[in-house]
């Protein structure tokens, strides 16, 4: 197996000078050096064609003692040392101070067709920011991790990656719903892939406990390797590295709004300072239309990291990166300038990114008013977000009285819609035909752009299920076929028209398909 390794983090980054492998508050250190547990009996479930070729490795590769061993933790390659990073964060608004890699450990740096990606291993055993966890995985989150972060790079939503899926052969003990019924489970490794695991709480960490020249190192660092475009690193180029990771952010949550996802953790060690989507835990896709849901179960009370108040969670945790940043600079104001113009940016984008959605290409004064309109309308009765948006590319501005029709299939219950609901629909698809007039597209094009920014199929929380429960019994083909599937999300594919569905009512209320815990 042969990879070029070009480790960088930890040749240019100050290390942790402690060698040993407990739990400690760790300073002055971008990182620990620290070795993966090894694993009894391991076994590779699945791996990802399209990231094999991105490293550089063949599918024969990927069939060797060799990856096998290296991507379970049991081999470490010749003239590389593993790590975990030091960073800390603000987790549900409060500052939890150092937090860090507890269950993940970085492997190695590759560069391929001058691309940079660090793999790191996610459950591969406990490190100096474990805490009181046990740095493991288990099976099924390692599921949705997995097929999540390759979906999502297939929808075009900015993420990490995955390699590879594989099995430990060793029992993980979880409480899955912290409700004081923990029972052990099949360990399990995810082989995760970026260009970077840099995190909003990586520089956070030295602002706090004013390790101001660590700082300047890390960010120095970030400039150079990753916004090298910005140029040499002076206070002006800090405060275009900020400006630049805040609409990188705001482009990946426009994004996440699009397709109905909701991380359900934005913690700011949970955002990546290259506006990649990040640490897949409780995770979850709307099914039906609901600003106001959340997957998380620890979030179920305040529901700070619902689904429509991600783009204000993702400007709070940009408060906190410039508060970061502050010392470098020492001046209040650009920051506050690039904060300020977060929102109308935001405004402006998701107008457009709607527009879009609804097959409107050109600008109206009006068009603001016609999406709010519709949202109000999408929350009257419970309807599915993928399968509204997808059924409505076929609407026949020559016959809007139809359009509720078209859009059936969207509603749980046909019951729920009143005469008023109809009358309300019905009003909204006349406007919505008149407003077509204004456009000189034609409808099979209109369609046709619709349906590459309305996704046919997302994993949708049920599905991931039905791929865990199979897979706890050893069946592991529903992971491979949903792999296939949402490689391509906005294709037809009518040999897999059975997932263009609706969440199941068996799926309502069970645990990993309505709510996940942060073990999810």
């Amino acid at each position: 197996m042969q990879l070029s390794i070009k480790d960088r983090f930890t040749k240019e980054l100050p290390a942790d000078p402690v060698l040993e492998n407990n739990r400690r508050q760790v300073s002055n250190a971008c990182f620990s050096y620290v070795f993966p547990k090894k694993t009894s009996k391991p076994e590779l479930i699945h791996v990802s064609p399209e990231m094999l070729d991105n490293l550089g490795m063949s599918s024969k590769n990927a069939q060797s003692e060799t990856f096998l061993n290296v991507f379970t933790g049991n081999y470490i390659l010749p003239n590389t040392k593993p790590y975990a990073m030091c960073y800390a964060g603000h987790q549900f608004g409060s500052w939890a101070g150092q937090l860090g890699d507890g269950r993940a450990i970085n492997l190695f740096e590759v560069e391929h067709e001058n691309k940079f990606w660090t793999l790191q291993l996610k459950g591969a055993g406990e490190t100096p920011y474990s805490r009181s966890a046990d740095g493991l995985a288990v099976l099924r989150s390692s599921i949705r991790e997995y097929l999540c972060s390759e979906a999502m790079f297939h929808l075009g939503v900015p993420t990490t990656r995955a390699l590879s899926l594989a099995l430990t052969g060793d029992k993980v003990m979880r409480d899955i719903m912290y409700d004081g019924h923990p029972a052990y489970e099949k360990g399990a490794i995810v082989t995760r892939v970026s260009p970077s695991f840099l995190r909003f709480g990586s520089y956070q960490i030295f602002a706090a406990r004013q390790e101001h020249e660590t700082l300047k190192t890390l960010v120095d660092y970030t400039i150079k390797h990753h916004f090298s475009h910005l140029g040499k690193p002076s206070k002006e180029t800090y405060i275009s590295l900020f400006k630049e990771v805040t609409d990188l952010t705001l482009d990946m949550i426009i994004h996440w709004q699009r397709v109905g996802f909701v991380h359900g953790v934005m913690n700011t060690d949970n955002m990546s300072i290259l506006g990649l989507t990040i640490d897949y835990g409780p995770y979850g896709w709307l099914e039906g239309f609901d600003f106001g849901w959340t997957p998380n179960t620890t979030d179920s009370q305040h529901k700070r990291y619902r689904f429509g108040n991600q783009p204000n969670i993702a400007l709070w945790n940009l408060y906190q990166l410039a508060n970061a940043l502050y010392p470098l600079v020492e001046v209040a104001e650009p920051f506050q300038t690039i904060l300020d113009d977060y929102k109308p940016n935001y405004e402006a984008k998701y107008l457009n990114m709607m527009r879009s959605k609804i097959g409107l290409f050109k600008e109206d004064a009006f068009d603001k008013s016609l999406i709010e309109d519709l949202e109000n309308n999408l929350l009257l009765a419970e309807t599915d977000m993928t399968i509204f948006f997808r059924n409505f590319s076929d609407f026949d501005a020559e016959s809007p009285s139809e359009g509720l029709q078209l859009v059936m299939d969207a509603f749980y219950n046909q019951n729920e819609l009143t005469e008023d609901i109809k009358q309300k629909w019905n009003q909204w698809f006349k406007r919505y035909a008149s407003r077509l007039e204004l456009e000189d597209i034609s409808s099979e094009s209109r369609k046709q752009k619709m349906n590459l920014v309305n996704p046919k199929y997302v994993l949708r929380n049920y599905m991931a299920q039905l791929a865990i429960d199979d897979a706890d019994k050893g069946n592991y083909k529903l992971i491979d076929e949903l792999f296939q599937l949402l490689k391509n999300p906005y294709n037809e594919q009518p040999e897999h028209e059975k997932w263009f569905a609706k969440r199941p009512e068996w799926a309502r209320h069970k645990v990993g398909c309505s709510m996940l815990s942060c073990s999810s």
